[in-house]
């Protein structure tokens, strides 16, 4: 049987070049970066290399960078890490948006919780869309930090970030944004933008999981988290992970490279299958969720009206494809789409929605193999 990897969006398979540095230095000696001999100093300058390398690929200096576990961490470090440093500055107001990734929604919620922040989650429209005009009517005296993402990762779904980082410093706050999905589809001049942190992940890119990285502007003010080391200039203490690092520093190398070519044949990917979806079935059955004009090139939400999304994800993996809800599983239970909810989709989209994503190893080919395999179960379970 055929199988189609569709879940892009949830991790990317590792490139062939990735895994061939990462196996370099993982059978090498090995050596830890704050070690003095030679074997340290040959990890200190893997790091120094890759440091350079994705500083330069997102337009900061080299020490606004930062490596962390992933983007969950780096969500964190930025939001905990900013919002204390604001509060001893007399801030204590953090807005967000309602369809933010939960590493920021609950970390926003926990800072609320159990640190007295007060918290503002402004509503999306029925795209997804956040508007600079609600972050500034939002904003307060007080107002300490703003993080929304710049493409969302179950409808892809693109946020004027520029416009919004505009409102917060003209605020005096700081301006958080999440990347994890847009990151190599979309280019970045971090010194051009107004925007104090932006956070990263390399296992959506085609790196290992497990490593990520938090761009943090100089001057912006940030408190440590983890307590130890004095590694990553005392911002996030903790022996670094040189292989994985070097790893995600591949994945941008080829990420630069490639992005001219990569983000429009993304996008075509993309578009088509919309259109097989929809040719194999009808316009009245297949829906789009959210903006397919303003929206990261590698992501589809498709409601299937009447197909029950836990039986459509059954029945896809069952033929061999790959594809997510985009909700997380919380008690064995299939959790409905916080995202599509904020956006205010109706009950019968809601519950047939089913994301495509697509990335490295996909093919037109391939997709019009699928799309009547996916019709297909549609169909039976209608039926």
């Amino acid at each position: 049987m055929s199988t189609y990897y569709f879940d892009h969006a949830a991790t990317t398979p590792m490139h062939p070049d990735v895994v061939k540095t990462m196996l370099g230095l993982m059978q090498g000696a090995g050596g830890n970066a704050s070690s003095m001999h030679a074997y340290g100093r040959a990890a200190k300058g893997e790091l120094s290399r890759a440091r350079d390398l994705i500083s330069a690929a997102i337009g900061c200096k080299p020490g606004e960078l930062l490596f962390t576990s992933g983007g969950t961490e780096s969500d964190n470090l930025a939001l905990i890490g900013a919002a204390k440093a604001q509060r001893k500055r007399g801030r204590n107001h953090i807005i967000t948006s309602s369809a933010e990734h939960h590493a920021v929604l609950h970390t926003c919620e926990w800072l609320e919780r159990e640190e007295g922040f007060r918290l503002t989650v402004l509503p999306v429209d029925q795209q997804g869309r956040i508007h600079a005009d609600q972050v500034k009517e939002a904003m307060r005296p007080d107002t300490a930090l703003i993080s929304i993402m710049h493409g969302n990762n179950e409808v892809g779904t693109l946020q004027p970030i520029e416009a919004i980082g505009e409102a917060a410093h003209a605020g005096g706050a700081l301006f958080h944004v999440d990347a994890v999905q847009s990151f190599g589809t979309i280019n970045y001049r971090l010194s051009e933008l107004p925007i104090d942190f932006m956070s990263f992940s390399a296992h959506k890119i085609n790196g290992p999981q497990g490593v990520g990285a938090l761009y943090a502007s100089a001057g912006a003010p940030f408190e440590s988290l983890q307590q130890g080391g004095s590694q990553e200039r005392k911002r996030r203490a903790g022996t670094e992970n040189i292989a994985g690092i070097a790893g995600f520093a591949k994945a941008v190398d080829i990420c630069v490279n490639d992005m001219q070519k990569k983000q429009p044949f993304l996008d075509k990917l993309r578009k088509e299958w919309v259109e097989l979806m929809i040719g194999e079935l009808s316009s009245d059955e297949v829906v789009v969720n959210g903006d397919l004009k303003n929206s990261l090139p590698h992501i589809v939400n498709l409601s299937f009206i009447g197909a029950h999304t836990e039986s459509m994800l059954m029945n896809l993996d069952m033929a061999g494809i790959a594809a997510a809800s985009g909700s997380a599983c919380t008690s064995g239970s299939l959790e409905k789409s916080h995202v599509l909810r904020a956006m205010g989709i109706p009950p019968e989209r809601l519950d047939s929605a089913v994301r495509f994503s697509f990335g490295l190893g996909n093919t037109l080919e391939e997709l019009q193999e699928a799309a009547p395999i996916v019709a297909g179960i549609v169909r039976r379970i209608r039926s």
